[in-house]
């Protein structure tokens, strides 16, 4: 007998993404971006995201199902994002997901997506070992997350004040970049030498050490960097953006990898999942590589096309669950913006 066929729903933030899984195989994801809709106003506006997702929905369902040769009616359940996200296009998620679960008379998951970043990589290289660590590093979250069975979760360490995301995107403006910035200064930092400029790490002394082991913070880095810029613009000097870009980056990098190599020594596990949207920096993906190699650590990252927010994330997470057996949501279920990174499943 086969596995049950899991339709997924993503709408946290700007793209609408429907999926489908059948246990460990992804057989489509469609994606649906409103990003370019938002890039004038240098961040997601919600009231605009929700009105792309509303009008993206059926549409993106419709591609999702011809493509992969199913129907409606060949769907064994539905799962759908209930949080963490923006308010307004978690809500249009939920209602599409319930309106679905209603109609096939099917089971609905409220999953969280966060945990989909991590995963999604279930699909790519199987299923996860017992343990496994997973370093989630997106525009809102940098989260260091121990996850047992694949639906059991630890949260150990989560940034204090910017995720990285925030702080390559904010590092942006101050440079001059388009939006979002993680892509451009991606792309700068491949011209620039990393060592050019010592920026600080975060939470990496002995006193901070002790207290805040598995935690990060970005905000003081991207106060360096525009000091660092204010300084050589009042001497009237030029700005060279790559070796900005790239030690700004290598800072970056540096703290989160050298932090979860840590976590994952103390905590005895030997294999890491990288996901999230700013998994797909160049500069995290090679250093991560090298030190992983370096400590014995088995590394798993999902190709780039899986790091940002997709379907498949909610659609794989949706199927880990129904695999173990756990209950449904209620068709009531809420949407929860600060949805606990310990709650897999509402």
């Amino acid at each position: 007998m086969s596995e049950p066929l899991v339709l997924g729903i993503e709408t946290s933030c700007d793209e609408t993404g429907v999926a489908l899984v059948r246990g460990y195989d992804l057989l489509v994801d469609a994606v649906a971006s409103s990003v370019d809709e938002h890039a004038r106003f240098g961040g997601i506006i919600p009231e605009i995201a929700s009105r792309a997702h509303l009008e993206a929905m059926v549409p993106t369902i419709e591609r999702a199902l011809s493509t992969a040769g199913v129907t409606l009616a060949d769907v064994d359940a539905v799962a759908v994002t209930a949080g963490p996200g923006l308010v307004g296009p978690l809500t249009i998620g939920a209602a599409a997901a319930k309106a679905l679960a209603v109609g096939l008379d099917k089971p609905l998951y409220g999953v969280n997506h966060v945990i989909g970043h991590a995963v999604v990589d279930e699909l790519v290289d199987g299923a996860f070992p017992e343990r496994v660590l997973a370093l989630v590093v997106s525009g809102g979250h940098s989260s260091l997350l121990r996850i047992d069975d694949t639906v059991h979760v630890a949260e150990l360490g989560s940034t204090l004040d910017d995720a990285a995301g925030e702080a390559f995107d904010k590092v942006g403006r101050l440079l001059g970049l388009p939006y979002p910035g993680g892509p451009h200064i991606d792309r700068l930092a491949r011209e620039g030498d990393p060592e050019a400029i010592r920026f600080p790490r975060g939470l990496t002394a002995p006193k901070d050490q002790a207290k805040h082991a598995t935690d990060f913070s970005f905000s003081g880095l991207k106060t360096a960097v525009a000091r660092w810029v204010e300084a050589r613009q009042d001497a009237g000097e030029d700005v060279p953006l790559p070796d900005v870009a790239a030690s700004f980056a290598a800072a970056v990098a540096d703290v989160l990898t050298a932090k979860t190599i840590a976590a994952c020594r103390r905590e005895g596990v030997d294999t890491l999942v990288v996901g999230g949207g700013f998994s797909a920096n160049s500069q995290l993906r090679d250093m991560a590589a090298q030190r992983c190699a370096e400590a014995g650590i088995t590394l798993r990252i999902p190709p780039i096309r899986y790091c940002t927010d997709n379907g498949a994330m909610i659609a794989a997470l949706g199927s880990a669950v129904v695999r173990r057996g756990m209950p449904a949501s209620p068709l009531d279920l809420p949407v929860d913006s600060t949805m606990p990174l310990t709650q897999v499943l509402v």
